[in-house]
């Protein structure tokens, strides 16, 4: 949708951080989903989701070929996607739990890094290619087809679940929430790997992703096949990272595993606006940028949820995740929406470097808490 606002419909840096604002905004229902989660079976959940939003995606490409589309549109997709996928978000991760044991979530996650780095590597290239063949809209076409195959492929697993935990008498939806929020806050593992990646949300996630598309286009003279190729190369990064983040962290110690991580992420990011030359070029540096970023957050993002699903009783996982979840991602409209307005005020370069000095505050949570020496969960 990013790009698809930026060819067609000639959005500005102020409405690219709206777009990328309200896309997240629904965020701020993760909390009462969490305890939706833990009153229901997941996968049912998992699969309508799916189906949901494989429609909403479906209206993006009828609009374009009616003539009707507007970033109004978009805004409003935006939303009910966001809402959709904050339901989907928190019944994963408190799915997976289900149907392996905690001694194997490490790998467990691992393994689904590597289909998720996987996909991104496939995913932008397949949209380029089709930008350029075809449209924008026709890419986002294609998107609305890879969920209901999604909702396939969930409706092949067998395993069954267990029945959710009964409801107490008398218990209101407010006491279930307080309670996922207060295990995340005096909980050290979770309080700390919350903390640290709030702060990665709010400057890559929210300032720097808001206007990263926009910079590459308009700043750099990137085509969108450039483009696809600098996120296609970030997949690939992020397969080889989570094939050997496993056995990095056994060398070397979870805990330092994951800052290491998240220290040479951070530094890559810092790199980004620093990035000149003809569109070729720029291509080709930001090419190596992103080889280090992405081969760097798998070590982050598959041991941080590693440790909260260790780290949650199964009884509030739903809750956990939801409160986890409301947190970090709740972080990233103020975020798009100070990118936006930074893009405008001084520029995409200048805006994009306020974003890579923020990020650099990001491993310091976990190396003020116990997670610095762990070294298994």
């Amino acid at each position: 949708m990013p790009l698809l606002a930026v060819l067609v419909l000639g959005a500005s840096p102020g409405e690219m951080g709206v777009l990328r604002a309200v896309q997240f905004t629904p965020e701020l229902l993760a909390l009462p989903v969490g305890v939706l989660v833990d009153r229901a079976r997941r996968r049912p959940l998992l699969i309508g989701v799916d189906l949901l939003r494989a429609l909403l995606l479906a209206s993006i490409p009828v609009a374009a070929l009616l003539g009707v589309l507007a970033m109004t549109q978009l805004y409003v997709v935006a939303v009910l996607i966001g809402a959709l996928t904050v339901v989907f978000g928190v019944a994963y991760m408190a799915y997976l739990p289900v149907l392996v044991p905690t001694a194997r979530l490490m790998d467990a996650n691992s393994r689904l890094e590597v289909s998720r780095s996987a996909a991104h590597a496939a995913g932008p290239g397949l949209a380029g290619l089709i930008v350029q063949a075809l449209s924008a809209s026709a890419a986002i076409l294609f998107d609305a087809v890879s969920f209901v195959l999604s909702a396939v492929c969930l409706w092949w697993i067998r395993q069954p679940e267990p029945e959710p935990m009964p409801k107490s008498a008398g218990h209101r939806w407010w006491s279930e929430i307080k309670e996922g929020l207060r295990e995340v806050v005096q909980q050290p593992i979770l309080r700390a790997t919350t903390l640290s990646s709030m702060v990665w949300n709010f400057f890559s996630g929210g300032l720097l992703d808001a206007i990263y598309v926009l910079y590459l286009s308009r700043e750099l003279h990137m085509s969108a096949g450039q483009i696809a190729t600098v996120f296609t190369m970030s997949g690939v990064a992020g397969v080889a990272g989570a094939v050997v983040w496993t056995r990095i962290a056994r060398r070397v110690g979870l805990g330092r595993s994951i800052i290491a991580g998240q220290v040479l992420a951070c530094l890559g990011t810092l790199a980004v606006p620093f990035v000149d030359g003809s569109p070729e070029q720029a291509t080709l540096i930001l090419i190596g940028v992103i080889l280090i970023i992405g081969f760097a957050m798998p070590m982050s993002f598959v041991g941080l949820g590693s440790l909260r699903q260790a780290y949650s009783p199964p009884h509030l996982i739903g809750r956990i995740s939801a409160s986890i979840r409301f947190l970090l991602i709740g972080v990233v409209p103020a975020g798009a929406l100070l990118g936006g307005a930074l893009g405008d005020a001084i520029g995409p370069r200048n805006a994009l470097l306020v974003a890579g000095i923020g990020v650099l505050f990001t491993p310091l949570a976990l190396v003020l808490s116990p997670v610095r020496s762990m070294r298994t969960l």
